[in-house]
């Protein structure tokens, strides 16, 4: 019942945000992740009001105050999976380097690789930083979704209330309601050292240049 219900949920999601493609978590529950072939999205968008990034060639197009490399990390509330509230600038890696992944929606299977891609191929960086992911989905969807994927070493923290991260951060796509897909590596005095707005909503964004930074930042610290 449980698998069945899941199913319902996750398909009146990907109808209620059009993104196509999304189907069963079933190859993230039990044994390892099967990788597929997904394109790398090659660039970057830059955030904030009126600009537009693609969901299969057609535009969407982003609200909220933009945020670039330099900036300091903005203070907005966001829902841990216990329902707590937690500040972005105050979550168990403050004072570290964080990896700041963030995906439209975990039911969808570009976001779900993502996000196990954060998990799994850091080349052990989780010893040393936080790894984050942003998402709208609630926090139950979310930690559903870690327990049945096994990923135990990043933090999950929800927008779905008010989309306050996604307004203020400029990566909120209006119509569809959900965030565009990004990471961005903030260092330990919460400073914006990479960023990456995926330009087609559907490509995976380039998590081992986001790896190097990291890296390149512990190295240097």
């Amino acid at each position: 019942m449980r698998a069945v219900s899941r199913a319902i949920i996750g398909s009146a999601l990907c109808m209620t945000i059009g993104l196509a493609g999304c189907g069963s978590m079933g190859g993230s529950t039990g044994g390892s992740f099967q990788y597929k072939n997904m394109t790398v999205a090659d660039g970057s968008v830059i955030p904030g009001e009126g600009q537009k990034v693609l969901y299969k060639g057609s535009p969407l197009v982003l609200s909220g105050t933009g945020i670039k490399v330099g900036d300091s990390l903005r203070e907005v509330q966001l829902t841990q999976t216990d329902l707590s509230p937690i500040g972005i600038t105050d979550t168990k890696g403050k004072g570290k380097v964080r990896i700041i992944s963030v995906v439209p929606s975990l039911d969808t299977p570009v976001c779900e690789q993502q996000t196990h891609y954060l998990s799994e191929k850091n080349k052990g960086l989780d010893k040393m930083v936080e790894l984050v992911t942003v998402s709208v989905d609630t926090p139950f969807a979310q930690k559903r979704f870690a327990q049945e994927a096994n990923i135990a070493n990043v933090t999950f923290l929800s927008d779905y209330r008010d989309v306050e991260f996604g307004k203020t951060y400029g990566l909120l796509l209006n119509g569809p309601h959900i965030l565009a897909r990004t990471v961005m590596v903030v260092d330990a005095r919460n400073t914006v050292r990479y960023l990456q707005v995926t330009p087609e909503l559907t490509q995976l964004p380039n998590m081992d240049e986001a790896f190097a930074v990291a890296k390149s930042l512990i190295t240097a610290n």
